[in-house]
């Protein structure tokens, strides 16, 4: 990529000097890859201004920022281009950037299969094209501008997905991508609450179509009479499609597909069973049609399809080291976004990275393995594993780095306990088969994971951050293990989101954090007097509800000679849990006058009926309680701290009162405490798991302890590995509950076992292997929790330890 002064001057700005030329545009202050050829796009959202970050990016080395305006510090430090609006202005310059490449360019949307299409388009149409596509699900208003950059003058085709959550969204991806070909997948409800109607979003989607040669997409009247262009069409059920698949025969984990073209019959076998993946591989065949390649060919190349992991993944690895595993996938734009997220995930300050041979590049060889090793030196890669003859050769003479010519030589040769106490990198092209290191490098294999979505996170954060001022801290709750979704892999993630602080139970905790290189201020809610020793090794902030507890603190302060170390003041607002009463603040202000060994950081309240509005006047009258108490503390102590008492639905119900700081707990795990609140949040835990077992059980049999469920007529029963020891909840058996299994409810059958439960799928089309959703998006821990006659708390954090974590990034 090269912006020259030409494409700079597309922008409203102006350029005091001509011969600039920048390879990299950046909108993220965090990354390791900004410096001197850097051009920074300052963007300001709902919720971060990256004009913030200027001071520190001049640090780094970046001299040029396209920015809205010019803080007054970093006044002649650096090259500014004030524009209207930075995100405007990155759009323009990447639709400037794209006028001057005249390449077929596919652009996909719809609600769901716009990775797993492009992904797979690039597989089957790289034999023909030199294809450039959006890295992993670049599809927004930034991402979109960020794809296109990736294009260069040996591209012939790009592919780039489109995603809209509001109106007027699509036009400017339109303008952006200048599509010829246009592709709609599969319509569902993602980001419905942008629009008025169903209609709405797809007369926005279709905007997309309108300067395209052809559109192709599943035969739907309701859909084409929105669409602008001619259409490519394919159908199950009508025969009036372009396309028309006459019969699928499912057997043995492959699908033949019988399928009229130009009333002409052709046979395909393709390597998957479900219908949504019938559905995209369908939608592939038509653009191979439509783009003259034959039928011969596309039998071949089908065959060879394979499912895509479109996730970057953090995993617990052998001898303490955490794995980043993106081993599907090779090629430069991607591996620019894998070593950011290696950056933000890093559990130890070494870091190694296995790469393959990189592919579809567009760039010649020489060019893109000097761009790979100042990539890997940006990121202070401490280790660098090649395998494939073509990197090896050209990374050769880079420090430490160790080169294998395929991946059964480094399996082989390699001695794995060298890997200790690290973050590693697995990054390579799928024929590469780096998966068989990522099982090798693997703590252990499981069956049964939960899997978080790092990016469900932060939507939630944001979705709280927008309600509140933008000078409010947030305090982030991490304790009970992240409410069972983890512990320093959640607050890695919120480190790298900036939040003021971390909240955790005991010292135990905050010292995990610490170790795993936390550096954000953490403060324990629950402090142990025996733990106060610990507390201060670790620079851990306590919170201090007895005139005993902070009188002992005080006196170890005074024997470590500390000096204004940080507390938390608690105060007993009505929860009468823990907490300063109002007749004690008397004693509590004798205790803190004149006194240098401790400071007060914070004083807060907790809440204890803000999700329910029946008690607004008791929650007001706790508010009111809370602004008097520190009244007089502030008053007599003369000091300002932080105050804090809104909760999670603290801030969804009475964020007029935040204060100067919130607690944001159960919500950013993606559980809201009404309906209301609950619409606005993503999913962010998916606790998974496989069919071990399928039989048959007759009439007047059993399944399960105890005889529960007695059979009236013959059933297939699938069994899955999982049962309350893993913290499945026995109340959520006997027919109570249910899993999914292909987008269908199977019923639970009997009694939950310790290891196993079973289920009813006489109805449902499925394999031994297949996955099992424990609880996500359907059945969601609220719906569990509700059935149980508990709380989503309780469910969250009963998953057992001895559940696999697998954190993830789209």
């Amino acid at each position: 990529m090269k912006i020259t002064s030409e494409i700079l001057a597309s922008l409203p700005i102006h350029i005091s000097h001509s011969g600039l030329e920048f390879d990299h545009v950046s909108i993220d202050s965090r990354s390791l890859q900004n410096g001197n050829s850097t051009l920074f796009f300052c963007l300001k959202g709902q919720n971060n201004d990256a004009h913030n970050f200027i001071e520190s990016l001049i640090d780094k080395g970046v001299q040029h920022f396209v920015v809205e305006y010019i803080p007054e510090k970093v006044k002649e430090k650096a090259h500014f281009y004030t524009v209207e609006n930075t995100t405007t202005a990155l759009q323009n310059l990447a639709k400037a950037y794209k006028n001057q490449f005249q390449i077929e360019t596919i652009a996909i949307t719809g609600s769901n299969g716009k990775t797993i299409v492009k992904e797979w388009l690039n597989f089957l149409l790289s034999p023909d094209f030199s294809v450039v596509r959006s890295p992993k699900s670049f599809n927004s208003q930034v991402g979109v501008p960020l794809s296109i950059f990736g294009i260069n003058e040996n591209h012939t085709l790009g592919i780039f997905e489109a995603g809209i959550s509001l109106r007027g969204e699509m036009q400017k991806l339109e303008q952006i991508i200048q599509p010829t070909i246009g592709i709609f997948t599969h319509l569902g409800n993602a980001h419905q609450e942008g629009f008025t109607t169903v209609e709405e979003k797809i007369k926005e989607k279709c905007e997309l179509f309108k300067n395209c040669n052809i559109t192709i997409l599943e035969k739907n009247d309701w859909i084409e009479r929105h669409i602008p262009t001619s259409t490519f069409t394919w159908s199950f059920e009508d025969p009036n499609a372009d396309v028309f698949i006459l019969s699928k025969d499912r057997n043995n984990q492959k699908t033949s597909l019988e399928i009229v073209y130009k009333k002409e019959k052709h046979k395909v076998t393709i390597p998957f069973i479900d219908d949504i993946s019938l559905e995209n591989t369908v939608t592939c065949i038509c653009t191979l049609l439509y783009l003259s390649v034959d039928f011969k060919t596309i039998t071949e190349r089908v065959s060879k399809l394979y499912n895509i992991e479109i996730r970057l993944q953090a995993k617990k690895g052998i001898n303490n080291c955490l794995l980043i595993d993106d081993s599907f996938s090779s090629d430069y734009q991607s591996l620019k976004i894998a070593l950011d997220f290696l950056e933000q995930q890093k559990l130890h300050l070494k870091k190694t990275v296995i790469i393959s041979d990189i592919f579809q590049s567009g760039l010649n060889v020489n060019e893109l393995y000097n761009n790979v090793i100042k990539l890997l030196q940006q990121n202070n890669i401490q280790r660098i594993i090649t395998i494939g003859e073509t990197i090896g050769q050209y990374l050769k003479d880079v420090p430490h780095v160790i080169s294998f010519t395929n991946t059964q030589s480094f399996l082989q040769q390699f001695n794995t306990q060298s890997f200790e106490n690290e973050t590693v990198l697995i990054k390579g092209a799928r024929n590469f088969h780096f998966d068989e290191i990522v099982v090798l490098l693997e703590e252990k294999v499981h069956e049964t994971v939960l899997e978080i979505n790092l990016d469900a996170l932060t939507s939630n954060y944001n979705f709280y951050k927008q309600k509140l001022k933008p000078t409010t801290k947030i305090m982030v709750m991490v304790k009970a293990f992240g409410y069972g979704n983890g512990g320093y892999e959640i607050a890695k993630q919120l480190a790298h989101l900036k939040v003021d602080y971390l909240g955790v139970a005991f010292a135990d905790e905050g010292i995990e954090l610490r170790k795993a290189g936390i550096t954000t201020p953490i403060m324990v809610l629950n402090p142990e007097i025996s733990s106060y020793n610990a507390m201060i090794a670790y620079d851990l902030e306590p919170e201090m509800y007895s005139i005993s507890g902070l009188t002992s603190f005080i006196e170890l302060a005074k024997e470590k000679n500390l000096n204004t170390y940080p507390i938390h003041l608690k105060i007993d607002t009505g929860m009468h849990r823990l907490g300063f009463e109002k007749h004690q603040i008397a004693e509590l202000i004798q205790l803190l006058q004149h006194n240098n060994f401790v400071k007060v950081a914070s004083v807060f309240s907790h809440l204890s009926a803000s999700d329910n509005k029946d008690f607004k006047d008791f929650t007001l009258k706790q508010i009111g309680l809370f602004q008097e108490i520190t009244d007089e503390l502030s008053n007599e102590l003369k000091i300002q701290p932080i105050r804090h008492i809104l909760n999670t639905s603290g801030i969804f119900n009475y964020a007029e009162y935040q204060f100067e700081m919130v607690r944001l707990g159960i919500g950013i795990y993606g559980v809201g405490n009404s309906n209301e609140e609950q619409q606005s949040l993503q999913n962010v835990s998916t606790l998974k798991s496989i069919i071990s077992q399928i039989r048959t059980v007759n009439t007047n049999d059993s399944i399960g302890y105890s005889r529960k469920f007695m059979v009236e007529k013959p059933m297939r029963i699938a069994t899955i590995p999982i049962g309350y020891a893993d913290g499945i909840r026995r109340a959520w058996g006997n027919e109570k509950g249910y899993v999914t299994i292909n987008n269908q409810k199977a019923t639970i059958l009997g009694n939950v076992c310790m290891d196993m439960l079973m289920v009813d799928v006489t109805n449902i089309f499925c394999n031994e292997r297949d996955e099992v959703i424990i609880f996500g998006e359907n059945p969601h821990v609220t719906e569990i929790a509700s059935v149980c006659s508990t709380i989503p708390y309780e469910i969250l954090t009963s998953i057992s330890q001895r559940v696999k974590r697998i954190f993830y990034k789209n």
